[in-house]
């Protein structure tokens, strides 16, 4: 059937458009044809339009009974139906002449879907309204337009009759005038366009007649020449280069009417005639522009074409797309005449209007004249810009010049929007152009840094608040474009470049608050798509750069200016700094630019970064940091192959990326500089990492690191505890622990690593970080205790909470502590003298005595550390050695001492000695040695240490304090007394000898060292080279040990002695006393025998004598008698004891300071005789307090622990009432009174009449007292002996 139809309607095709040309109404030959285009509508169309839906037919015809007898049944059907349709079709057309707008849109649409579904029937139709109603209005011959115009652009094919007919008529309406002006004449001349897609030449053919007459032509014309040179869609690539050849060749044929002055301003008038809107420009206009510039290309005349750009030039530059016309007319003319249009160019930008725009432009005073010249500027960098895009390769020569005449008029311009957004185009074009041409390598453009510089003030000054212009991201663009050309940016420039562009886009705020700042303009940019493509951008700058120098150095120098913004405290700076780090290590690793054999830099800072922003509360930021983590794994894992499989390089290369695009052409391979290596196919699966966690990425990628990268990722981690981010100081912690536990052994710069740590540590909030860090420590100490030790000490000398936390996680194992304290020890034996050269900054020395202070101040703050308690016990021999001897060192050399200054800190320091006496004091008292500690507590005896001649004194009485302790470390101390006695430090030697002359009086000495071996000792250090070891040595070679029939004979002597108790000389008295006590310490373990009782005796009654030096030696020497006689000490003697105890408890206030210091020290020898119960709290109250609390408690522990001597205490007590000093008199009082009021029984039993009135006159006298507590307590004693002497009564 279809063949059937074709045939029909070829054979009635001429008689068909005789009919359809003829005037008149023609219903019948339209019903007729109806026939033939019935075959049409129901054949399968095969057009562009083919997938469109089938609609069916606006309006059917009903089935009709009857037939005619020349028509069969079949054929008869369809005449009725197409005629039925036609006469629809006509209805509806002439319907168009209403008024209401519904109506209208619903004709239309219905005239519209009839013509997808016959289109001739609908074409003939409309031809047959025209012909058959030539008066219709121009309104409805408008809207008749617009539905040819759509039907004839729909259909697949037009016959040649529709052609030429529709053709005729749209050129006869075309120059009408009518009420619609341009709108009329733009429907009909759509038509023509539409009848362009058909048969173009054709059209053509009738418009060359027109523009070729010699008259300027009507802008209907140029209208469609206009719209077919701009829509690229009317025609295809072969027809639109024929289009473009006939434009050329017209334009040729044009440039005889560039003499017609008529043509010429009429022309011009049309050029500056100002568009209907701003942002708009009539397609005639537009191609006037084009066209003008293609005539001025083809004139030969070089004056000519100079004259007519100046007078272009010359006319008003105030609007838009009137800048760009020019420019574009400018480009086109240049690719004929290069030099004239640049002297054109030349001669514009140095006359006057344009001078007065660049120099004294004032927005204040803006008259139209300004406007018209205001920006000038723009056009000419438009027109260099076109002037590169239209002389392609002819440009190159030009490109420098050009590109400075650019920069002069960026920078001397009146700065706006306007000019900006010229200077981007006009540079994207420039170097578009010149990124086109092949030989582009073979040419060094100078200005590149120039432009470079102009470049970073257009970012600079872009808004940092707002995203409206494609501005950044053209920039972005045309400085990949410079990465590409010759000379390479230097380093500097590119940082510059890299750290501007970074700023202003990663910089920016968050998307909703850049649309907030949107909302108000009357068309808001598409800011999520602005920033993505901005975004897109910066990738590609770095991607380029990268592919220009594909080395690891130049991807390290681009990874360092990413890092300040992975580091960023804001969140979404974060995440779009990650995700171009991302994209530059995905894109590294899909391509491979890199050379696998060429190490890596700093990739373990890299991947400490990423690492730690895996833990980023932030989503995104956690995915694209662990999926960079794995395509730098990636690119790791190649470098490691590499270096260990060595394979051939291809030479060259061609990679494709995927655009299809070449990555790298070949260009010109002579002249062009090295092009970088090409992409190798990757050898390596990338999957399996992107499948692990975040943690097991890091310790997957730790396995593959150097030792120089790991101390990189750890050195990144150290860094990262010091930020005030909550998770990123977790994260580094976690980093750094991980990394010391699988790899802590191998580390080197330990030392400088503690030290950062220890900075760092201050400002940790986090417990849990703050426990990563200090377990690092801990296992850092299995193997570079001695390293951390030496860098701790550094920051010890005045040691902080954070510093101590330090030393405790270097101790928290027990093999550490011992390390660490073995390292102090060694520290502490490093005693320099002082003085040495120095070569800037502190002495050798100094720092040496530094160090040795700092180790003495460590070794005192760990004695309270739990993890080196025990530790300390072990070690307490050769720590009480050490520090002895150096506190001998610091008397001896009196070290200088000026802290180092602490920035925000102004605690006081203590100095050296106090500083070492206090390690030693700790020392005692940390480790159980309480009681030898509370001797010299006791006996002020560590004054005795401050002074050089006093010391071997003060180290006699410790050692004293140890033996009659007894100290259980008594052994332990004499087994390294021999090492010491070996020493090459004489300060050494002394302290062991000290030490050893006092041992002999124990026992205990003899198990580790016997009689004979001790004498061989003494006998040996004889010969020392130090004198004072000498006489030392002497003095203990004269011990009772060695010569045990000394001991008779100083028991012998003491009876004598005693007979000097009684001497009226004061000092007589005293060296006798003091006589007796040196001998009573000689006896040592044979101790005074019977001879105790009288020295008792003796001691006692003299202990109230008005002499106090003789009070004060009484006391020490019964002290002395009690402390030799411990153990063994007969029943009478422990009766003098008890009648001491009140006297000596009264003492404690003798107005003379040296008998108080001996009454307490004789007290404490007393309770340790008699064995009282809590010791300790015993030696704190003498020692430490006086209140009337200390007073009370002392006098709580003589009652509980002889109560059975208390009519004693209470005569004696009693009898101190009438002394001559009033604080003995106070304190005998408080005394009875505390008996008192616990034992009021006993008292008043007691105490006679006359003394209860004396303690009641006493107490009456106490009230007086300055001290509220005394008054308090004497005013409530003087009321309860009131009553306890009325019930007497």
């Amino acid at each position: 059937m279809d063949g059937q139809h074709s045939g029909k309607q070829r054979s009635h095709t001429a008689a068909d458009r005789t009919s359809a040309l003829s005037p008149g109404p023609r219903i019948s030959s339209r019903i007729s044809e109806s026939t033939q285009d019935l075959s049409h509508r129901k054949a399968p169309q095969t057009s562009a339009h083919g997938d469109r839906p089938a609609h069916p037919p606006t309006i059917l015809l009903r089935k009709s009974n009857s037939s005619q007898a020349a028509l069969g049944p079949q054929t008869h059907h369809m005449f009725l139906e197409k005629a039925y349709n036609a006469a629809i079709c006509f209805k509806m057309l002439r319907d168009l002449n209403g008024s209401d707008p519904i109506r209208l849109k619903y004709i239309v649409k219905k005239i519209k879907s009839m013509a997808y579904k016959a289109p001739n029937l609908v074409l003939e139709t409309i031809h047959d309204y025209f012909a058959d109603n030539p008066e219709i209005s121009n309104r409805h011959k408008f809207r008749l337009f617009h539905i040819l115009e759509t039907i004839i652009g729909a259909s697949d094919a037009l016959e040649e009759t529709w052609e030429q007919a529709f053709m005729k008529l749209a050129l006869e309406n075309m120059t009408k005038s009518t009420e619609l002006d341009e709108a009329y004449q733009d429907a009909a001349g759509n038509v023509l366009v539409a009848i362009c897609r058909h048969s173009w030449r054709a059209v053509a053919q009738h418009l060359e007649a027109e523009v070729l007459t010699g008259v300027f032509p009507h802008r209907s014309l140029l209208y469609v020449m206009g719209v077919l040179t701009s829509k690229q869609e009317l025609l295809n690539q072969e027809e639109k280069a024929c289009w473009e050849e006939w434009l050329i060749k017209i334009a040729f044929k044009s440039t005889q009417f560039l003499k017609v002055d008529v043509w010429s301003r009429e022309l011009l008038w049309v050029l500056t005639r100002p568009d209907r809107t701003v942002q708009e420009q009539a397609p005639e206009k537009a191609f006037l522009f084009v066209f003008y510039g293609l005539v001025l290309q083809a004139e030969d005349d070089s004056a000519r074409v100079r004259t007519h750009l100046g007078t272009l030039l010359g006319t008003s530059h105030q609007w838009p797309k009137q800048r760009e016309g020019i420019a574009l007319t400018v480009g086109l003319t240049a690719v004929r005449h290069l030099d004239h249009v640049w002297a054109a160019l030349e001669q514009f930008g140095r006359s006057s209007p344009i001078k007065c725009s660049l120099h004294s432009f004032s927005p204040k005073a803006q008259t139209s004249e300004d406007l018209r010249w205001k920006w000038a500027s723009s056009t000419l960098l438009l027109a260099y810009g076109q002037m590169a895009v239209k002389a392609k390769a002819h440009i190159l020569p030009w490109v420098d010049n050009i590109l400075s005449r650019m920069i002069f008029f960026f920078r001397y311009s009146s700065w706006d929007e306007t000019l900006k957004q010229s200077f981007l185009t006009a540079i994207l074009m420039l170097v578009g152009a010149v990124s086109r041409s092949e030989a582009a390598h073979s040419y060094q453009f100078s200005q590149i840094p120039e432009l470079s510089e102009c470049l970073m003030v257009l970012m600079e000054k872009e808004p940092k608040d707002t995203l409206c212009t494609p501005t950044r991201q053209q920039t972005i663009h045309i400085i990949c474009s410079l990465c590409k050309l010759r000379p390479p940016l230097n380093l500097e420039k590119k940082s510059r470049l890299l750290t501007v562009c970074l700023r202003s886009v990663l910089a920016l705020p968050l998307l909703d608050v850049l649309e907030k700042h949107t909302c108000l303009f009357l068309e808001p940019p598409d800011v999520q798509n602005l920033y993505s493509q901005t975004s897109e951008a910066l990738d590609q700058m770095l991607q380029t750069f990268i592919t220009q120098n594909p080395t690891a150095e130049e991807l390290h120098f681009l990874l360092s200016h990413l890092y300040v913004w992975l580091a960023s405290e804001k969140a979404h700076e974060r995440q779009r700094a990650v995700n171009s780090c991302m994209s530059l290590l995905k894109f590294l690793s899909n391509n491979l630019y890199l050379d696998p054999k060429e190490d890596f830099k700093r990739i373990g800072q890299l991947m400490g970064m990423l690492g730690i922003l895996c833990q980023d509360p932030d989503k995104a930021t956690q995915h694209s940091s662990l999926e960079g983590l794995g395509h730098l794994y990636q690119l790791l894992l190649r470098q490691r192959e590499a270096s260990r499989v060595k394979e051939p390089v291809p030479k060259k290369l061609v990679q494709a990326g995927q655009d299809g695009a070449l990555l790298w052409s070949s260009g010109d391979q002579k002249a062009a500089p090295p092009a970088p290596p090409a992409p190798r196919e990757a050898a390596f699966p990338k999957d399996q990492i992107f499948q692990l966690s975040s943690h097991q990425v890091t310790k997957e990628v730790m396995k593959h690191l150097t030792l120089a990268e790991l101390t990189d990722l750890i050195w990144t981690a150290v860094e990262g505890l010091g930020s005030t981010s909550p998770f990123r100081v977790q994260a580094a912690a976690s980093m750094l622990l991980t990394a010391v536990q699988e790899h802590g052994a191998q580390l080197e710069t330990v030392a400088n690593l503690g030290q950062a740590i220890h900075l760092q540590l201050c400002s940790v909030r986090i417990p849990q970080a703050k426990d990563d860090a200090l377990q690092a420590i801990t296992l850092l100490a299995r193997n570079h205790t001695p390293e951390l030790v030496a860098a701790f000490l550094d920051f010890s000398i005045t040691l902080d909470s954070h510093a101590f936390q330090l030393w405790r996680a270097l101790g928290a194992e027990q093999r550490g502590s011992r390390l660490v304290l073995a390292t102090l020890l060694a520290w502490l034996q490093e005693r320099p003298l002082p003085g040495g050269p120095s070569h800037g900054g502190l002495p050798p020395a100094d720092k040496a005595h530094l160090r040795l202070l700092a180790a003495t101040n460590t070794l005192h703050s760990l004695q309270l550390a739990q993890e080196f308690r025990k530790t300390v016990r072990e070690a307490y021999p050769q720590l009480l050695l050490a520090l002895l001897t150096q506190v001998h060192y610091v008397l001896e050399v009196r070290l200088p001492w000026e802290p180092p200054p602490r920035p925000g800190r102004a605690a006081a320091v203590s100095s050296p000695l106090s500083m070492s006496l206090e390690a030693l004091k700790s020392l005692l008292f940390t480790t159980g040695h309480c009681q030898d500690f509370a001797r010299l507590e006791l006996q002020d005896a560590w004054d005795l240490f401050t002074n050089l001649d006093t010391y071997p004194q003060g180290v006699g009485l410790l050692a004293r304090a140890m033996v009659q302790s007894p100290c259980r470390q008594i052994k332990a101390v004499a087994s390294q007394l021999l090492p010491s006695l070996q020493s090459q430090e004489e300060r050494a030697r002394k302290v062991a000898i000290l030490i050893l002359n006092e041992f002999l009086y124990s026992p205990a000495l003899l198990e580790v060292l016997p009689a004979r071996d001790a004498l061989m000792v003494l006998a040996q250090s004889i010969r020392d080279p130090s004198p004072a070891v000498r006489v030392l040595s002497l003095q203990g070679l004269g011990n009772i040990l060695f010569h045990p029939e000394k001991g008779s004979l100083l028991r012998g002597q003491l009876p004598l002695f005693l007979k000097g108790f009684f001497r009226s000389s004061e000092p007589v008295v005293v060296r006798v006393m003091g006589t007796v006590a040196d001998a009573l310490h000689r006896l040592g373990a044979h101790g005074a025998g019977a001879h105790s009782l009288p020295l008792a005796l003796n001691a006692r009654s003299f202990f109230d004598d008005e002499r106090d030096a003789v009070r004060a030696a009484a006391i020490a020497l019964f002290g002395d008698l009690v402390a030799v006689m411990a153990g063994r000490e007969p029943s009478s003697l422990r009766t003098q004891v008890h009648q001491g105890l009140v006297p000596l408890l009264l003492h404690l206030r003798d107005r003379c300071p040296a008998v108080a210091t001996r009454a307490r020290f004789a007290f404490y020898r007393c309770a340790a005789l008699l064995r009282w119960r809590l010791p300790h709290t015993l030696f704190c109250a003498l020692a430490w307090e006086r209140g009337l609390s200390a007073r009370h408690f002392l006098w709580s522990r003589l009652m509980t622990q002889s109560q059975e001597e208390l009519s004693i205490h209470l005569s004696q007590a009693l009898s101190y009432l009438h002394s001559c000093s009033h604080r003995m008199r106070t304190w005998a009082a408080l005394f009875l009174g505390y008996t008192t009021c616990y034992h009021t029984r006993a008292v008043s039993q007691l105490v006679s009449d006359a003394e209860l009135k004396l303690l009641l006159c006493t107490f009456e006298n106490l009230k007086k007292e300055r001290e509220p507590g005394i008054r308090g307590f004497a005013t409530s004693q003087c009321r309860f002996l009131r009553e306890l002497a009325a019930r007497r009564q």
